[in-house]
Order: C-alpha cells, then sequence, then structure tokens
C-alpha cells in the first residue's frame, strides 16, 4: 500500500477557509496557523495521512525552519522563498513509486506544476469540505463509541441495579 502524503500551502489554506479568513482579518496569523495546523492533525491521524504544512517567509521573515507540532511536519520556507517553489521541489524528491503525494493549494499554476510533476492537486476548498467531512465521521464514530458503552453499563438487570445501589449506600454510611 502507498504512503499518503498531503503538502499543504498553509497560508492559502487560511486565506481560503471562512474561519481562519476571520482571524487573517483580525491580523491574527499565530491562531489562524495553529487551528489550522490542529484541524490537520485530526484529520491526519484519522485518514492516515501524513501531512507537511508549509509557510513561506512572507508573514514570518528569518530562517528557514521546520519542527513537528500535532504530529504534522510544520515548514518555514527561507526569506524570499516562496510555499510553491518549497511544495515544487519536495514533490519532485518525495514522488515515488512508494508514495502518493498531493498537494493542496488553491493556486492553478501550482496545481498544474506539481501535476506535471505526477503528484495529485487538491483545492483549498476541496480539503476544506473533505476536513468537515471527516470530522462528521468522527463525531459520528465517537456517539457510536459512546452508545456501545452506554449499553454496557445499561446491560445490569433491575435487579443487579438495586444490588449495586444497596451496595454503594453501604460503602457510603
Amino acid at each position: 500500500m502507498k504512503k499518503e502524503l498531503l503538502f499543504v500551502d498553509g497560508y492559502n489554506m487560511i486565506g481560503a477557509w471562512p474561519h481562519l479568513v476571520k482571524l487573517q482579518r483580525k491580523n491574527d496569523m499565530a491562531a489562524a496557523r495553529d487551528i489550522l495546523l490542529h484541524e490537520l492533525s485530526e484529520y491526519a491521524k484519522y485518514e492516515n495521512v501524513e501531512i507537511r504544512v508549509v509557510f513561506d517567509a512572507q508573514f514570518v521573515p528569518g530562517i528557514q525552519k521546520q519542527y513537528d507540532r500535532y504530529n504534522l511536519l510544520v515548514i518555514f520556507t527561507k526569506e524570499d522563498e516562496t510555499a510553491d517553489s518549497y511544495i515544487e521541489k519536495a514533490v519532485g524528491e518525495e514522488n515515488q513509486f512508494i508514495t502518493n503525494v498531493v498537494v493542496a493549494t488553491s493556486d492553478l499554476a501550482e496545481q498544474w506544476l506539481v501535476f506535471q510533476r505526477g503528484a495529485s492537486r487538491k483545492s483549498a476548498r476541496d480539503l476544506y469540505k473533505e476536513l468537515k467531512h471527516t470530522k462528521q465521521k468522527i463525531m459520528m464514530d465517537t456517539n457510536e463509541y459512546n452508545l456501545k458503552n452506554t449499553r454496557q453499563i445499561k446491560s445490569l438487570s433491575e435487579e443487579q441495579e438495586e444490588q449495586l445501589r444497596d451496595f454503594m449506600e453501604n460503602l457510603e454510611g
């Protein structure tokens, strides 16, 4: 089975997802980045996808750095390097027989370039829809799990429940 690898143009998602656009307009990019990373982390864990989120130095100037956050690889490009150029290079290196590479960006030129390099492409809107769908699946699975556990607890007969109540009262008294 091929490893699933998703490159995400971080600022592209922030500029396209409604709840993150609001933070961007308030000039709270740190909060927008953190929420994006948190949501992508849930998605990655549930869908079993390795995600690399790339932010360009346009908003965070300085030396290139990368770190793990929420089990994601977060990459800030070096100054004057765009996320697009970083992703293009990385796709060329990562797109191998054993890896299925997908790039999430709404930049049409970037989509065509990564497609030419053999990667799949996904718009910011499509990723947002998938993320919402995954959240719904997580909620349904959680509810189902809780329902099963509630049934297990409720599997006592009325007589057993009465005995349990009596036992608890004796412990307290």
